[in-house]
């Protein structure tokens, strides 16, 4: 008799059935959510490094991990319909409740991150390609730099010109380059010694106005998809609340 009965009621038995649904679709949702942040992290991982902060990474790892928890809750969500067990059902609405927090999170940095981007890239990013390009022990800024440049078809931080203050171009290790060979148009070895427009990319506005798209389009995703998920959880709370109250306490 360790076993609370059931009440056979149409309530309950469509509540069962949607909250199973919702479960489902939730369990879809996780990986969606995790897709989101690791795309990020290992996509873009070069980019992560010229931002001065980590709150761009940060809402990434997030979402991993919202994901990962969602995914786990969604499998626990099915079980506890189905069992009709209450403390299951217990369980799982806190579960819902932490990655719902989680979520919010992500998206309220996102959008602090969004506010900030622009201040941020406009003090760091000249620095760090002058101060740190083709320097020992930063190669990753490097081949950050260097992806910049090619993918996004632009030269320095707010133009070319930049280049002439890098301790790098200024160095004997540049071979006489005014520019790094990721500025060419078409790279070629010791292409940079030449920084005609018919050479190289002189874009208006740098590469500080591409990276600076590119993330804000990114951050506009992680938060999102982070505030969408969780907003779709509050169904999911308010239906594991019903199907709670509709089921009778289990006797002690």
């Amino acid at each position: 008799m360790g076993a609370y009965e059931e009440k056979n009621t149409c309530g309950t038995i469509c509540l069962k059935y949607l909250l199973f649904t919702f479960n489902f679709l939730f369990w879809l949702a996780g990986g969606v959510v995790m897709g989101v942040g690791v795309w990020t992290l290992v996509e873009k991982s070069d980019y992560i490094s010229l931002l001065p902060s980590m709150t761009y990474a940060a809402s990434a790892y997030i979402l991993v991990l919202a994901g990962a928890i969602v995914m786990v809750t969604g499998v626990l969500g099915c079980c506890a319909t189905f069992k009709e067990q209450r403390k299951l059902l217990r369980v799982y609405f806190v579960l819902l409740l932490c990655i719902f927090l989680l979520e919010v999170l992500a998206g309220v940095l996102a959008y602090i991150y969004y506010q900030q981007l622009n201040e941020e890239l406009k003090q760091n990013l000249r620095e760090t390609m002058i101060n740190k390009y083709q320097k020992e022990n930063y190669q990753h800024i490097t081949r950050a730099v260097d992806k910049l440049q090619q993918e996004f078809k632009c030269c320095g931080s707010n133009s070319s010109s930049d280049w002439a203050s890098s301790v790098w171009i200024r160095s004997s290790a540049s071979n006489g380059r005014k520019v790094p060979d990721s500025c060419c148009k078409s790279v070629t070895e010791m292409c940079g010694l030449r920084d005609h427009p018919s050479n190289i990319y002189k874009v208006e506005g740098g590469c500080i106005t591409k990276l600076e798209r590119f993330i804000l389009d990114h951050l506009k995703i992680i938060g999102a998809v982070g505030v969408g998920i969780a907003c779709v959880q509050v169904i999911g709370m308010v239906f594991t609340c019903c199907l709670y109250r509709s089921l009778k306490a289990e006797p002690y």
